[in-house]
């Protein structure tokens, strides 16, 4: 008779993580003359830290938002998908309505020691500049990692 597991433990990105990326990314965006909105969420894909950086533009609020989401929610850098999708028109024309999803650059999972346990999304430049963001608060953890 095999034995019945009722749950099981799973890493996720911590608060004071999350402040440290915010940190770094913002700092990021003030060396690149621009005005982010910046988002990381836990492995659910829920909110856990989230800056907009005054002068944001509006509409970048929800898209960092939807960057993380999407980077966690299917542990894939966002723009990944659109090369992964642009020569199959049924599944881009599908996938592009799923609601959260983001198929442009700009959002990263949060990966630590190959798991992953979170996302980042960023906003407000374009999606070169929010990947840059996104890059250097990821070297952050990176950099931790290594004198741990």
């Amino acid at each position: 008779m095999t034995e019945l597991t009722y749950s099981f433990q799973q890493n996720t990105v911590t608060l004071d993580l999350a402040k440290k990326m915010l940190e770094k990314a913002e700092e990021k965006g003030k060396e690149l003359g621009m005005k982010f909105a910046i988002s990381i969420v836990d492995k659910a894909g829920n909110l856990k830290a989230f800056s907009a950086m005054d002068g944001a533009p509006v509409l970048a609020l929800e898209i960092a938002q939807n960057k993380a989401f999407s980077a966690a929610a299917y542990n894939r850098a966002t723009h990944e998908w659109y090369d992964r999708l642009k020569d199959d028109p049924p599944l881009m024309e599908g996938l592009v309505h799923t609601n959260r999803l983001i198929i442009f650059g700009g959002g990263y999972p949060i990966q630590l020691n190959g798991e992953c346990i979170g996302g980042i999304g960023v906003s407000g430049g374009h999606y070169t500049h929010d990947m840059q963001v996104c890059e250097a608060a990821l070297e952050l953890l990176a950099e931790t990692v290594k004198e741990a």
